[in-house]
């Protein structure tokens, strides 16, 4: 079906018969004679032929004009362009346990968060981990950062542009207030829901990695509460417990050590949020754990969808341009030849 770029353009048709009594009233008087009256049984000559003719071809050249002003084209075919991208919160505990160097990264002994900053540059970036981890990179992907400690942030909304993203992760440093020492998973899942009802995706996510449990008393909101939520919304949380093992010094017993019961929590906590939203759990005990984690992730989560599409058109306005030309072209050989001619 023929489809125009700028139908609007045919408003300028209107004009077509101003144009042509112009036309008509442009032709000057030919032969001037005192008794017109014996003229009037002569045959009308070429003149009537010369009226209908000269108006229908002002009329055709105009109206093809203006076709090919308006755009008239034929769609060719129609691409659907497919890739893999889904809508994607990263929850992230920035809460001061998170300052604890017990990862392994390579010969270097880092933070957990350190850890987890440098695990999601592979994971949305791509590129290769300490021990040749490939990772393709989530380019396509929607995703949002949000962290929390006694009280969630977002850090950064939805986006495609994932090098600001990352450069706002890098800049996140362990809360050491002590006003900012609890963990407020519940309130933290709630206001990742809240960034992801902006995508319009068919497949939303959340990542959410924390090393202890949820002491934020009420009004926060408890985490299984926000994963029900989640689970309403149908948005599958993938639950990393980030709570490493720092080895004892000098015989002594590890600050972990001391706080299993609260680890233990922790876990039971992120493992009842991933099973309730249909996500899955995941223990991250070192740097490299953390990366098999986070590439288990990125298989899981490969997923076609249609980004955009185009049409490819067949442009018609040189053939209606041609005949405009045609047209007039015709007409003015016309009134330069024939039609100049005495009956």
């Amino acid at each position: 079906m023929i489809q125009f770029a700028h139908p609007w353009l045919y408003a300028g048709a209107l004009a077509v018969p101003l144009a042509i009594w112009i036309w008509q009233r442009g032709r000057g008087v030919a032969l001037r004679f005192p008794a017109g009256a014996t003229l009037e049984s002569l045959p009308a000559g070429k003149e009537r032929h010369r009226r209908w003719l000269g108006s229908a071809l002002v009329s055709l050249g105009l109206i093809f004009l203006i076709a090919a002003l308006a755009g008239p084209r034929w769609p060719d075919m129609r691409t659907r362009i497919t890739t893999e991208g889904i809508a994607m919160a990263m929850v992230v505990d920035v809460s001061g346990s998170m300052a604890e160097p017990d990862f392994q990264w390579g010969r270097e002994r880092i933070s957990r968060l350190e850890a987890v900053k440098r695990a999601f540059h592979l994971f949305v970036k791509g590129g290769r981990g300490p021990k040749d981890e490939q990772f393709e990179g989530r380019t396509h992907d929607q995703i949002c950062l949000v962290t929390f400690s006694a009280r969630p942030q977002s850090s950064w909304p939805l986006t495609l542009s994932h090098d600001p993203l990352l450069r706002i992760l890098d800049e996140e440093r362990p809360r050491s207030l002590p006003t900012e020492a609890q963990t407020n998973i519940g309130d933290a899942i709630i206001w990742a829901l809240d960034r992801l009802g902006d995508s319009r995706t068919q497949r939303r996510i959340i990542v959410l990695l924390s090393d202890g449990e949820h002491n934020v008393p009420p009004p926060a909101l408890k985490p299984r509460q926000a994963a029900q939520l989640a689970a309403a919304l149908h948005v599958p949380i993938y639950a990393i417990d980030a709570g490493g093992t720092l080895p004892p010094k000098d015989g002594g017993i590890s600050s972990q050590a001391l706080n299993s019961s609260e680890a233990e929590a922790g876990s039971r906590t992120l493992q009842a949020v991933a099973s309730l939203t249909g996500g899955r759990y995941f223990h991250a005990h070192d740097a490299q754990s953390l990366l098999s984690v986070c590439g288990q992730i990125d298989r899981l989560e490969r997923q076609e969808m249609a980004s955009f599409q185009y049409r490819r058109y067949y442009e018609a306005y040189p053939w209606f341009g041609a005949a405009a030309l045609i047209c007039l072209s015709t007409l003015a050989f016309l009134g330069r030849t024939f039609w100049l001619k005495v009956p």
